[in-house]
């Protein structure tokens, strides 16, 4: 279970020419939940909404990327519910009921499973986001390098009326020469089973890149019976033992005119351009 801490924070960290906000604020009012939802064309939205978090890295010259709760969720199918479990109906009996609708709810992927990987910031100087071989250097992340910021921004979590749990937070670490980012989404179906989708970008100071790495992972539970149970709480642990179901593998290339100039983390670092 996620530690939620309420008390609002809005930090910013400067790293050469990029500026990381993290914001992490109070839970949505209900009213805000339902008006969300509404615009979104969705039955209901998570239980915890964080829809005013956000974790954003953005260059000095506009471009950049973020992570949101809506725009997760707007990945989310709406028109029919992935996962078929005995308590599905009753679970979305019971929560039109909670919400005094009397509408009949429409199908629709309660588990909020979704493959958003962040969104992109800029119009005509945005990321060119291309597929590559490259892959995140995960030796050079073990090393002890010292961290210089961290955070961590939980954007949606819901207890799928206590028959597991669906929640999607983003953490970043930031080294002298790199930083490092996890966007995970967690789903744990009691009984059924378990699904992460975890969208990784790192980034060393003297590339014009960043490497997205994204996974989804999936088992039913039954496969997993020769676990212990605690371990199913546990994304870190699980994982190892949920087999990859897809990976796509991403550089996002900054626009010509940001790869001018470099920098490491001291300060920009002029280089002729390509």
């Amino acid at each position: 279970m996620m530690i939620h801490g309420f008390k609002s924070s809005n930090q910013d960290f400067s790293f050469g020419p990029w500026k990381v906000t993290a914001i992490k604020t109070h839970i949505m009012k209900s009213a805000d939940v339902e008006k969300l939802a509404e615009e979104m064309n969705m039955p209901c939205l998570p239980e915890m909404m964080f829809g005013d978090n956000i974790l954003r890295i953005q260059h000095s010259s506009g471009f950049g990327i973020e992570f949101t709760a809506t725009d997760a969720l707007k990945r989310v199918n709406k028109n029919q519910g992935i996962v078929k479990v005995a308590c599905a109906e009753e679970w979305q009996e019971s929560r039109s009921e909670n919400e005094h609708s009397k509408e009949i709810v429409k199908p629709y992927d309660w588990t909020y499973t979704t493959d958003y990987k962040g969104t992109l910031l800029g119009n005509d100087l945005a990321f060119n986001v291309v597929s590559t071989t490259d892959r995140i250097n995960t030796e050079k992340l073990k090393a002890r390098e010292q961290i210089v910021f961290f955070e961590e921004v939980l954007l949606f979590e819901d207890e799928l009326h206590d028959h597991g749990v669906s929640s999607l937070s983003v953490k970043i670490r930031i080294m002298p020469s790199s930083f490092f980012l996890l966007l995970r989404f967690f789903l744990r179906v009691d009984g059924v089973l378990i699904r992460m989708n975890d969208t990784r970008l790192y980034h060393e100071s003297d590339k014009t890149f960043m490497l997205r790495e994204y996974t989804s992972r999936e088992s039913k539970i039954g496969n997993l019976s020769h676990l212990p149970p605690p371990l199913f709480t546990e994304p870190n642990e699980i994982s190892q033992y949920l087999p990859i179901t897809e990976s796509i593998y991403e550089k996002l290339e900054f626009p010509t005119v940001a790869q001018t100039g470099t920098s490491d983390a001291s300060g920009p670092v002029s280089r002729p351009a390509p």
